[in-house]
């Protein structure tokens, strides 16, 4: 009788720490090859659980729930537990993103994920964009930098009259305002668009180049000092199920998000990129702009900077000092002071 009564209570204990699990489910609509899956989200979901001892698992979906910009609203709407994507995706919806994609901020995407998530929860926050949900991190990815099929890639005006493919957020402005003719349309189609003719060119970082196979479709590259623009990502959590889970188990998901979290997606990016660009080698030929260039292009983009900033201004928070503190907190991580 001890000895059932001993193996009666195991089972009940056993059935009770199961029935204590929480599982999260994180929604996807990159293929799971993709770094930022393999190398960002597959690693948040096992320190999630390794940081709350095993008690909040996250289960990643094995087919996407509907297109990149709707992920945001299935986190709003607890479709999926927590989702990630690309604010740029949501047209007007997310003013404060302008910050944080502004042309020339650095050639590190950690140091510049990093300073934007310092500068998400000293003030960008505060505009009340994300309050819907809970943030578990924003970040960008590389610099954006000039690849063409052909052109005089030593020429201030060498987008002039270029067709030239561009997703979501500032980089339609910018390839605008550098006299290019943007085209629209989702990374997926990027190498469709330049297969066929319908772009000259794209706007990317070296890893999505790379990635998404446009080596064979480029013949020229030109690297930016502190990249024409950079692009902002989110990952978030429905806040209804953060709010569901212990003080304690928030607090241990908080030690391993945050400014960890958009570290973790800097470093990734950044190593991405370094990959992405020693696949070019022999393909694309890559160069530097010129002190020329770089004069031309930052006075052609001022204007884009001022009016990017005014708009994020309209959200209420300070925003010219929102992007005095990124640049600051950027050459910090840079040593630049």
């Amino acid at each position: 009788m001890k000895h059932l009564l001993s193996a009666t209570a195991l089972t009940l204990a056993l059935a009770g720490a199961a029935a204590a699990q929480t599982t999260l489910t994180v929604a996807n609509w990159l293929p799971p090859s993709h770094p930022l899956v393999s190398e960002l989200i597959v690693p948040m979901t096992e320190q999630i659980e390794e940081a709350t001892g095993g008690t909040v698992v996250a289960n990643i979906l094995p087919a996407p729930l509907g297109p990149p910009p709707a992920h945001f609203d299935f986190a709003v709407n607890g479709v999926a537990d927590i989702t990630f994507g690309v604010q740029g995706y949501n047209a007007g919806r997310f003013k404060t993103t302008n910050i944080a994609e502004l042309p020339f901020l650095g050639d590190s995407a950690e140091a510049i994920s990093v300073a934007y998530w310092r500068i998400f929860e000293a003030m960008l926050k505060d505009a009340g964009e994300y309050d819907d949900v809970k943030v578990l991190a924003v970040f960008t990815h590389g610099p954006g930098e000039i690849f063409l099929k052909e052109g005089d890639v030593a020429s201030a005006d060498v987008m002039q009259g270029q067709k030239i493919r561009v997703g979501g957020g500032i980089v339609h402005e910018v390839a605008s305002a550098l006299g290019a003719v943007p085209v629209e349309g989702p990374s997926s189609k990027a190498y469709e668009l330049l297969s066929q003719g319908v772009a000259d060119g794209i706007l990317f970082p070296y890893e999505s180049v790379s990635f998404f196979k446009l080596i064979p479709q480029l013949s020229d590259a030109i690297s930016v000092p502190g990249g024409l623009y950079n692009t902002s990502f989110y990952i978030v959590m429905n806040k209804g199920k953060w709010e569901s889970l212990t003080p304690e188990q928030q607090e241990q998901i908080d030690s391993v998000t945050g400014e960890a979290l958009a570290r973790m997606a800097g470093q990734m990016w950044d190593n991405a990129d370094a990959a992405g660009l020693a696949a070019m080698e022999g393909e694309i030929e890559v160069v530097t702009a010129t002190d020329a260039q770089m004069e031309a292009w930052k006075a052609a983009l001022q204007p884009v900077v001022d009016a990017k900033i005014a708009e994020a201004a309209e959200t209420g928070v300070d925003a010219q000092a929102a992007y005095d503190m990124l640049k600051a907190e950027i050459a910090k991580e840079t040593g630049g002071e």
